[in-house]
């Protein structure tokens, strides 16, 4: 026993003396970086500290693990303006991800998880192997882009499978929903001081040329010609910012009508996010976000009135509830307007002399008909619009395939997605898409359907709007707002959450009561003691 012991405390003085070693070794280094004012090779082991952290985390408890990685997702872009767009942080959240499937698939060998048959599931799969047949397209340049393809359309799909099984008490919905506010409040809050600063707050002088243009954008109302710059926050791009803010709203609003319902704790943060995130919308430059918050904000509304528990009494208090939050984005706009005018004042001219039904400047017909039906069309003008010219040809990071594997750079298509599928994967690439995306509405439009009456049918409906959202309308406008990480990531874990939510709804619920009950209640107990 005393030779075992001595044994083990020899074996741990050994650890304890490799680890001083090891520690002595990064101080070195650590010392050497700073003194040589090596600021990027610094941060770049501080983020690999952070993503083997979160790695040891997500194989011990993957279901928090994956609250990380959507918050890693978020903040990725920052550090690759510093970074000068390393590839090493680009591939960083994909290999996160990685790690979370393959933590949930030994947990689901473990039967430590509940999984679920997707009912679209059938028409999803016949539009991916079609996707990876056009993947090696005798037309495409280099097999290179058809694995870009495939990965921005369909890596992210697993999380539903994810999103259904980590959700499996309420509080695991708080939790994701609080994140998800959270986080959303500190990049808005971010989009509106660099709209007051200027662009160069969150945007390093020495940042990677290909990342400049894009985050230096700038617009010219077209009556007034008065010039504002597009915000991008902590993103690489304004247009990510806002499809980001899209996403955002609709969130914040389906998650502030599931805590008004349920009584849940963090309703200050619904309501602090509706202000800051209608302000961040005014000030990002950008159209898009706009039309899309007026628009959802009209859509949740009716929505959350047509399926709220009228029968608890809890529907007059909803709409109390939704008006007075846009009275709060409303007062959020002001008070941006109040106390910074100059960084209102050019942006709000170009949404409403851009947007306005009539005048010399509206580009209303235009950006809404006119230019998407112009790039769909432009497919029909490459010659191989019938069979396509391959998967990812005219995808998000073509140009970086371009460059990095000196592979021929395919100019075909336009910025509408549906015109996108036609370039790349010819007649049948929008009939599949079209096919696959009205199953996939109408699967989650019966789920939403059976929480009617419930808590959960905010959250949900909005759920299920923002898939039509990104899925239709903003897919009609820019092929980009699906295959931008972010909100495609959030769009599948949604959708698993989505399916998850009748399950909930089936526990006991406390049953809300209304004030006149609860002052009922409370002289009960006054007069019997109990």
């Amino acid at each position: 026993m005393q030779l075992s012991v001595g044994s083990l405390g020899g074996k741990r003085q050994y650890q304890a003396l490799v680890m001083g070693f090891v520690v002595l070794g990064l101080v070195w280094e650590l010392t050497s970086w700073i003194i040589a004012g090596s600021d990027q090779t610094l941060l770049m082991f501080g983020l690999s500290v952070v993503a083997c952290a979160i790695v040891a985390h997500i194989l011990n408890d993957w279901r928090s693990g994956v609250l990380i990685v959507l918050v890693w997702l978020l903040f990725e872009d920052l550090a690759r303006k510093y970074l000068g767009n390393s590839m090493v942080v680009y591939f960083a959240k994909d290999f996160l991800v990685g790690i979370s499937y393959i933590s949930f698939y030994f947990a689901k060998r473990r039967r430590e998880v509940e999984t679920i048959d997707i009912p679209f599931m059938g028409p999803f799969l016949v539009f991916f192997f079609f996707a990876c047949i056009q993947a090696f397209n005798l037309n495409s340049p280099s097999i290179i882009y058809g694995l870009l393809g495939l990965k921005l359309n369909f890596y992210y799909a697993p999380l539903m499978f994810l999103g259904y099984a980590m959700i499996q008490r309420p509080k695991d919905l708080d939790k994701l929903l609080m994140v998800t506010v959270v986080a959303g409040i500190v990049i808005a809050l971010l989009g509106i001081a660099q709209a007051v600063l200027g662009l160069q707050f969150l945007t390093p002088d020495d940042i990677a040329p290909e990342l400049y243009t894009l985050t230096h954008v700038s617009r010219f109302s077209p009556v007034s010609n008065q010039e504002s710059a597009m915000t991008s926050s902590v993103f690489v791009s304004a247009g990510r910012f806002a499809f980001y803010l899209v996403l955002l709203w609709i969130m914040v609003m389906g998650a502030q009508g599931y805590l008004i319902l349920g009584r849940r704790r963090g309703t200050i943060y619904g309501f602090f996010g509706i202000g800051v995130v209608a302000a961040a919308v005014m000030v990002s430059g950008t159209r898009t976000p706009f039309v899309f918050m007026v628009g959802s904000a009209l859509m949740l509304t009716a929505g959350f009135l047509w399926g709220a528990p009228w029968r608890w009494g809890q529907g007059h208090r909803l709409f109390t509830t939704l008006r007075r939050s846009l009275i709060i984005g409303a007062v959020g706009v002001f008070l941006l307007a109040e106390v910074f005018p100059n960084a209102l004042g050019g942006r709000w001219a170009y949404l409403s002399e851009t947007l306005s039904d009539q005048g010399n400047g509206s580009d209303l017909t235009a950006r809404g008909w006119d230019y998407p039906m112009k790039s769909l069309i432009q497919a029909y003008d490459q010659e191989h619009w019938v069979m396509g010219v391959g998967t990812g040809t005219n995808s998000l990071g073509a140009d970086y395939v371009a460059r990095f594997f000196d592979a021929p750079k395919v100019s075909i298509g336009g910025e509408n997605g549906f015109g996108t599928l036609l370039a790349e994967m010819g007649i049948l690439g929008p009939a599949l898409w079209i096919f696959w995306v009205t199953a996939a509405l109408w699967s989650t439009w019966r789920v939403v359907r059976q929480l009617r009456q419930t808590v959960y049918f905010p959250i949900g409906f909005a759920i299920w709007w923002y898939c039509l959202v990104s899925l239709v309308l903003l897919f009609y406008l820019a092929n980009a707002s699906y295959q931008n990480f972010v909100n495609n990531a959030y769009m599948w874990l949604l959708i698993g959450v989505l399916f998850r939510l009748p399950k909930l709804a089936q526990m006991p619920q406390p049953v809300p009561m209304t004030k006149r009950e609860r002052v009922l209640s409370r002289s009960q107990f006054a007069v019997g003691g109990r």
